[in-house]
């Protein structure tokens, strides 16, 4: 199927007349947090495994760019097309090993080439702005985080190995601690974003997405702790009923059978 066939389908939903109510509604903001949802959505298949599913969710995904791309051209700013010029410009640009004469050997060597583009674009736009200018506010915070070191480092401004960060994150809890009992709520929470924006720059030192880790994290819990529920459900008791200390055995037993757990490898 041809993707005019979708830009068909978009211009349809939001014809004035025989439209949808809802997609004649939207505009960039409205619709912003679908796109976000949806890239979610995709990641999740990807993490899941699960091929079909990742098919219908880059479908959700692209149509979110056609709607964005659909809103501009009503307001003459540009067309779908223009989004797929674009980026194929900047692909052919930041790829000279690929389509140009430049000779790059290595995937760690490109990486370097692909920033100093990035950073030579954003010169471009903004000769006297601050290099953190157009790193994404909508980003999820950890990974804004991130970003926001990896341009700062960029500089010279950096830790120069690991023990200053693990320095940095013992200094902040140390200040969060003593937010805590001197029961300081607004400290506190200030506090607590130091120790979390210093994570964020451990996990760019040792090359760890944060977000992925957290997620795999986040589905640990989750697998353990539906362990503990079923085992006291087989039981004939609640959550309620268990007291701490049973809880916590459970949780261990379902910690020793995931290591006991045969590896693909066995």
């Amino acid at each position: 199927m041809s993707i005019e066939r979708l830009l068909r389908i978009m211009a349809r939903l939001r014809d004035p007349q025989s439209g949808c109510p809802w997609d004649r509604e939207q505009n960039f903001a409205s619709i912003a947090p679908y796109t976000i949802e949806e890239a979610y959505e995709v990641a999740d298949a990807i993490e899941r495994g699960d091929i079909q599913d990742l098919r219908g969710e880059l479908g959700d995904l692209l149509f979110q760019v056609v709607f964005h791309a659909r809103l501009a051209e009503e307001q003459q700013a540009f067309h779908f097309d223009d989004v797929v010029a674009g980026i194929c410009e900047k692909l052919e640009r930041r790829h000279p090993h690929v389509f140009g004469d430049a000779k790059i050997d290595s995937a760690s060597e490109q990486n370097a080439a692909w920033e100093e583009h990035k950073r030579r674009e954003r010169a471009a736009k903004q000769p006297s702005g601050s290099v953190l200018d157009d790193v994404p506010k909508a980003l999820p915070a950890l990974t804004r985080a991130a970003k926001l070191g990896k341009r700062a480092a960029a500089t010279g401004f950096d830790w120069p190995n690991l023990n200053g960060v693990f320095g940095k994150i013992e200094e902040e809890l140390r200040e969060l601690r003593h937010a805590v009992n001197s029961q300081n709520a607004a400290e506190t929470e200030n506090e607590l974003g130091d120790v979390l924006f210093s994570i964020a720059n451990l996990g760019r030192h040792l090359h760890v997405d944060l977000e992925t880790a957290l997620r795999a994290t986040n589905a640990k819990f989750e697998r353990r702790f539906r362990y503990v529920e079923t085992r006291l459900r087989l039981a004939d008791r609640s959550l309620n009923d268990a007291t701490l200390e049973e809880m916590d055995a459970l949780w261990n037993e379902a910690k020793r059978q995931e290591s006991d757990a045969p590896t693909a490898k066995e």
